[in-house]
């Protein structure tokens, strides 16, 4: 038993408490999730002009409020591990998969800002957000005490098809996501070798032929991605598989986002080039504009992400095929500490570093 289901072994007076204390660590992603564009609002204040000149307590603060916001996946991921159970209750799998979904708030703060503004909405997103997570909440404390069933074996065999077409899938986006990570690590080298680089190379993803093959394989791992969650979601899981799904969630609300930003807001709507200019947030800048600094943390983890999630998957490969696990183990660690220089490496050049 877990320890999020250890609640229900209490009886009496200790049996009512354990239950309050079990729906309120159920909120703790939905509070973090809440608490993640305040904390945006905080670095901003914190880093103004307007403010004055940056004194060290200002930067202290800045650097704390920019932290916190990049971990906020790390609550959605330890409760997601502490709620696992063999066969939960309707309440805990909604609170586990809600967990799961706190993972991904900073890119859905940024489709929440893209999506008002496409659809002409004068609404704050900061409202919509916070009213958006407290209605999920609510959702998760309606579920139901009684357990569920342990899911059936049956179906084990077509997820197990829908992982390996996955898997396949990956394979060939790995070519355009290495092309792309390497083409905005180019950016450290200043803005022209990144324009030269992706002009070459837009003549190959962005042709009439490639461009819905690859875009159709985005969504298609989406659509793949999110049923394989919700599948496992369900059942018990190591440390290694929460991760595994909870990066799987965030890339998958990810691709979205970046999809409805570059493709719909950007190129069809606007008619704005997505250009180095365009991901830097010039004029201005990501750092210190109100709303661009979202996009630090969503490009960052973003990063971050697909490369572990990659190396995940590689993780599992590698012990199916008998490779001791330990060794796997530390290709995994590897592969997380790469992912964490790469972003960054790719934020720091997006933000004005260079080399």
């Amino acid at each position: 038993m877990s320890a999020f289901g250890q609640g229900r072994a209490g009886s009496g007076d200790n049996g009512l408490a354990n239950a309050v204390a079990e729906k309120l660590r159920s909120m703790i992603p939905a509070a973090g999730a809440m608490a993640y564009p305040f904390l945006l609002d905080a670095f901003h204040l914190a880093v103004s002009p307007a403010a004055g000149p940056m004194s060290f307590g200002r930067l202290v603060l800045a650097a704390l409020c920019l932290l916190a916001a990049t971990a906020a996946p790390l609550p959605g991921l330890a409760c997601a591990y502490w709620m696992t159970k063999a066969e939960p209750s309707s309440f805990e799998l909604r609170a586990r998969r809600l967990a799961y979904l706190s993972i991904a708030a900073p890119p859905l703060f940024v489709l929440t800002g893209v999506g008002l503004g496409l659809l002409h909405i004068p609404v704050s997103d900061e409202l919509v957000w916070v009213a958006g997570w407290a209605a999920a909440w609510l959702y998760v404390l309606l579920g139901g005490e009684q357990e569920r069933p342990a899911g059936s074996a049956a179906i084990a065999p077509s997820i197990a098809k829908w992982r390996v077409t996955h898997g396949i899938a990956a394979a060939v986006i790995l070519l355009y996501v290495v092309f792309h990570l390497t083409n905005h690590l180019l950016g450290l080298l200043g803005p022209d070798v990144h324009a030269a680089v992706m002009k070459m190379g837009r003549t190959v993803y962005r042709s009439s032929l490639v461009e819905p093959i690859l875009v159709g394989l985005m969504l298609f791992q989406v659509a793949v991605g999110v049923r394989l969650a919700w599948r496992w979601s369900s059942q018990p899981a190591d440390a290694y598989r929460v991760f595994q799904i909870g990066s799987g969630v965030y890339l998958a609300a990810f691709i979205v986002t970046h999809l409805n930003s570059a493709l719909v807001s950007a190129r069809a709507v606007h008619h704005i080039d997505t250009n180095w200019a365009w991901a830097s947030g010039a004029q201005t800048g990501l750092i210190h504009d109100a709303w661009s600094i979202r996009l630090v943390p969503h490009y960052a983890l973003g990063v971050f992400f697909v490369l572990a999630h990659l190396t995940s998957g590689l993780r599992g490969v590698l012990i199916a095929h008998d490779v001791a696990t330990t060794a796997a183990n530390r290709i995994w660690a590897a592969g997380l500490a790469m992912g964490g220089l790469v972003a960054i490496a790719i934020m720091s050049g997006l933000s004005g570093a260079r080399i």
